[in-house]
């Protein structure tokens, strides 16, 4: 059960990262983002990446194997760059409608999911 908190966690945390890596890039669409300067931009960002760290840091204390959880240090964050992939994929194609994911970055996840198999392999 810990491990799917700790995924569930991490999933929510990608989310909230990267709109706050992301999203303001879509502010200039809308009136209200049309006037902001970086500095405004970059307080939203903060504000966003607040909740990032609320979710991300009991992901980790949860699913790390030193505080009782199943997974490595390593095997976090293998899952959590595969999540961030994932969830920043699924944010492109809903929001950057103009971005498309071609064949090489299929590819270049699927290295990256193979990675996450890899690590967890007991050889």
């Amino acid at each position: 059960m810990r491990g799917l908190k700790t995924i569930i966690f991490l999933i929510i945390s990608n989310t909230f990262m990267t709109f706050a890596w992301y999203g303001h890039l879509k502010f200039k669409e809308y009136s209200w983002g049309k006037s902001m300067g970086l500095f405004t931009i970059i307080l939203i960002s903060w504000g966003l990446a607040f909740f990032e760290y609320v979710f991300q840091v009991p992901a980790n204390q949860s699913g790390f194997k030193g505080d009782g959880g199943p997974y490595t240090l390593v095997q976090l964050k293998t899952i959590q760059e595969a999540i961030t992939l994932t969830v920043f994929m699924v944010f492109s194609l809903l929001f950057f409608k103009s971005e498309k994911l071609g064949w090489n970055h299929l590819v270049g996840f699927s290295l990256n999911v193979l990675a996450v198999f890899v690590i967890f392999k007991k050889w």
